[in-house]
């Protein structure tokens, strides 16, 4: 995939994990208590969108610096990475986003498939760094 499409979906993952991360500090709690009187459910809730939103935030500069990194020296590794991480937070973030707008996780894997991917994504990462074509000290002569 092309750098710019990586950028982009960098910013999409950033602004809709700000916009996340607002409501959660701002009216995610509220919404709950008219959903539940469980203060322990509710509590458990607010855990997952909290997780989910700075998970989210973490891997969008991610996502950012390898479409940057792309835009320099394409390599089908860097696209492997950055499928994982969009993956990773479909499946780790929008698995514990699910479980605090509805209350159920979804299936049981979904949550550490979604790490699993984060974790895979990052790898490739290195991979990516070790390759000659991926490496910039190599690159830019260090």
């Amino acid at each position: 995939m092309q750098g710019r499409i990586w950028v982009l979906v960098a910013a999409i993952v950033g602004a809709s994990g700000v916009a996340l991360g607002a409501y959660h500090a701002h009216g995610l709690e509220r919404w709950l208590k008219q959903q539940s009187s469980d203060e322990a459910a509710i509590a458990k809730r607010m855990q997952y969108c909290e997780t989910a939103y700075r998970f989210q935030l973490a891997h969008a500069p991610a996502l950012l610096g390898l479409g940057l990194w792309q835009r320099l020296a394409r390599s089908g590794t860097k696209t492997v990475a950055g499928t994982l991480f969009l993956l990773g937070m479909l499946g780790f973030s929008g698995g514990l986003y699910l479980g605090t707008f509805t209350g159920q996780l979804g299936h049981w894997a979904i949550v550490p498939a979604g790490g699993l991917c984060l974790i895979l994504g990052w790898l490739a990462v290195g991979v990516a760094a070790l390759r000659p074509e991926g490496n910039l000290a190599t690159r830019f002569h260090l």
